[in-house]
């Protein structure tokens, strides 16, 4: 429980045995008052195994869906298990759990909040074409919302009821929908989106997929996707 409201983080995983262990037991360090679900998309190496060493609940897809067929299945569990609060963590250890608290208090008066890396906290940057991307989905969303979203593509958001309600039933698996599209779909319905600074870290594992070539297919996805979201009823 935080602020009264029973809370589910949320982490998807794909093939992250070498981060997975870490990231769990700092969240049940800095906070034992919470519940913890991994979604295992499809892993070929031994997510799940050490996911359940360390302490989470596990439930596994046979194949891998993607971040949006993962995260939709945490809110169908978030919802059947009438959790008042569900928040996305990433598993590679970029999401800082000591955060999480201020996401759950800005959920007083609003729907979804996202943790922004770019609103003053930390020294997060990324430049060329995903830094131009990010831009114009901020500005677009930011005046849709009507309030300054600066980090549209976050994955570390938290959601009330409503939302974790309307997630569970529906919830993109195309590329970034499950950051622009969602967003998009919340505004319309009326809902309040907010954001609150974060400092974001480095992957405790892994290797980012950044290259030119990436960073150029990654801008025409997102604009291909914002339109879309945009254009759909």
């Amino acid at each position: 429980m935080i602020n009264d409201k029973r809370v589910l983080i949320i982490i998807p995983a794909w093939n992250e045995a070498a981060s997975i262990g870490d990231v769990i037991r700092e969240v049940r360090g800095e906070l034992p008052e919470v519940d913890l679900l991994v979604v295992d998309d499809g892993s070929t190496d031994d997510t799940t195994k050490v996911a359940r060493a360390a302490g989470a609940t596990v439930t596994t897809l046979p194949y891998n869906l993607g971040v949006g067929g993962a995260m939709r299945l945490g809110y169908r569990y978030a919802y059947e298990h009438d959790y008042d609060v569900a928040i996305q963590v990433d598993a590679d250890g970029q999401h800082d759990p000591r955060y999480v608290p201020k996401l759950v208090d800005r959920l007083d008066d609003a729907s979804l909040v996202i943790g922004a890396r770019f609103a003053g906290e930390g020294d997060y940057a990324v430049r060329g074409p995903r830094k131009w991307t990010m831009v114009m989905l901020s500005a677009v969303l930011s005046r849709m919302a009507k309030t300054k979203l600066t980090d549209t593509t976050s994955g570390f958001r938290a959601c009330n009821r409503d939302i974790i309600r309307l997630f569970a039933e529906w919830y993109p698996v195309e590329y970034l929908g499950d950051t622009v599209e969602t967003t998009v779909r919340v505004i319309r319905l009326k809902h309040k989106v907010v954001q609150v600074p974060v400092a974001m870290r480095a992957r405790q594992a892994g290797t980012p997929s950044h290259s030119p070539a990436k960073a150029m297919v990654y801008l025409g996805r997102a604009f291909i996707t914002l339109l879309l979201a945009i254009a759909r009823r």
